[in-house]
């Protein structure tokens, strides 16, 4: 069963899958990042590829021929699931697809628009059996 974690009070959103998408790495893990949009996804992967000056996170699009071959794999439509090891979901929406893979992470913003869309989500996963962790965004771990 997947496995469901909430990061909530998360002020910088980008920031946060950055740091957990390099413990990922550090881990040998593979990450989706499902974000919002088109745009939305070229920021992230922009983000992801220049954060640091020290590291360096491989990140493509699912369609991209490296993608088999690449850690993180950044989208927003999930036509095209590379892996099934961590999901990182951006969008409001739970992903129809979440339960193919091991772990699910919702990112919760400060936003009372955020937080209310992330309790249907809670809601959501709960009433269907799953079990949920919750972290503050202070505590981030992988």
């Amino acid at each position: 069963m997947t496995r469901i974690e909430f990061f909530f009070n998360v002020e910088h959103k980008m920031q946060i899958v950055a740091d957990l998408s390099e413990k990922a790495l550090g881990k040998n893990r593979r990450l989706m990042v499902f974000s919002p949009d088109a745009a939305s996804a070229e920021k992230m992967q922009q983000f992801l590829w220049t954060h640091s000056a020290l590291s360096f996170m491989p990140s493509c699009r699912p369609e991209s021929p490296l993608a088999d071959a690449t850690p993180i794999i950044v989208d927003w439509q999930g036509t095209q699931l590379v892996h099934d090891d961590v999901l990182v979901n951006m969008q409001n929406q739970h992903p129809p697809f979440f339960s193919r893979f091991r772990r699910l992470i919702e990112i919760v913003g400060n936003d009372e628009a955020d937080k209310t869309e992330a309790r249907l989500r809670y809601k959501f996963y709960r009433d269907r059996g799953y079990e949920i962790r919750t972290f503050d965004s202070n505590g981030a771990s992988l």
